[in-house]
């Protein structure tokens, strides 16, 4: 049976300590993964996360707990991390740990391998299952494996050997991966001198497309404009669809999209109703 691990301080092994982080911190970033029952932001459920914070004065926390999902771990998703429905049958539910995960990312930058597009969409839909008022929106966002991608195309495992010259081990448990992770973005800020040294410069670069929901059904255009990204109406000015399709929100609304999806929605379409 796999362990519930939760440490209140973390002394950082050899293997993370051969980098020390190459980026000015204003305030804390958290490396977090999450261990699932599968990859779909709505339906899927967290089984374990792993929060790694590092405080600007060098001060490293590590925080790992096992979660009872409330649904069935699908066997395809135990084969990849090992986790079973007996091991976490004793163990809470997100909604009881969500003030603590929340109290242990609420000041802090956010980071990652592969977050921006799976840890922060699905971490968004359980704190608002869980009822949790957490501000997404107020903070940066550093997705290594997008640095990765653009500098090395590979995954965790071949970006832990290129850089730090070791062997993953325990690959899919959610504290071997963010560790690994964290210590691979320290390396990439030594290996890279145009990375600049500074968590906004570099969340810039790790962002793949400016998202306005995490799952991509709203994006950003060159002007900061709300565009939708997907069905009959991708391409378009969100206010526009709103002012020619006036059943489509309550489309959204009515359909299987992300939690976090339909809360954009809502506050786009009250900002249109109140500039009429």
């Amino acid at each position: 049976m796999k362990a519930t691990k939760q440490f209140d301080t973390y002394e950082a092994p050899p293997f993370l300590s051969h980098y020390i982080m190459n980026i000015k911190l204003k305030k804390p970033i958290v490396f977090f993964d999450l261990e699932t029952t599968g990859i779909n932001p709505s339906t899927d459920r967290i089984v374990e996360i792993s929060i790694l914070k590092i405080f600007p004065n060098g001060k490293e926390t590590i925080k790992t707990f096992l979660i009872n999902p409330e649904i069935s771990i699908p066997s395809e998703a135990t084969a990849i991390h090992g986790i079973t429905n007996e091991d976490v049958k004793d163990s809470p539910t997100f909604k009881m740990l969500a003030k603590e995960i929340v109290s242990l990312m609420d000041d802090s930058d956010l980071a990652g391998y592969n977050s921006n597009k799976f840890d922060i969409p699905l971490l968004a839909e359980e704190l608002l299952r869980a009822g949790s008022d957490f501000d997404l929106k107020k903070r940066n966002f550093i997705d290594v494996m997008v640095i990765f991608m653009k500098k090395e195309p590979r995954n965790l495992e071949a970006a832990y050997k290129f850089y730090c010259n070791k062997e993953l081990e325990n690959a899919h448990s959610a504290e071997a991966d963010i560790k690994a992770t964290y210590e691979v973005f320290k390396a990439q800020t030594h290996y890279y001198n145009d990375l600049n040294t500074d968590v906004e410069s570099i969340a810039k670069y790790s962002s793949q497309s400016k998202f306005v929901d995490f799952a991509g059904r709203l994006i950003y255009d060159e002007n900061d404009n709300v565009i939708i990204n997907f069905g009959k109406h991708k391409g378009k000015n969100i206010n526009h669809v709103f002012e020619k399709d006036t059943a489509y929100y309550d489309w959204i609304q009515k359909n299987d999209f992300p939690l976090y999806t339909k809360k954009m929605f809502t506050e786009l379409y009250i900002k249109f109703k109140q500039s009429k």
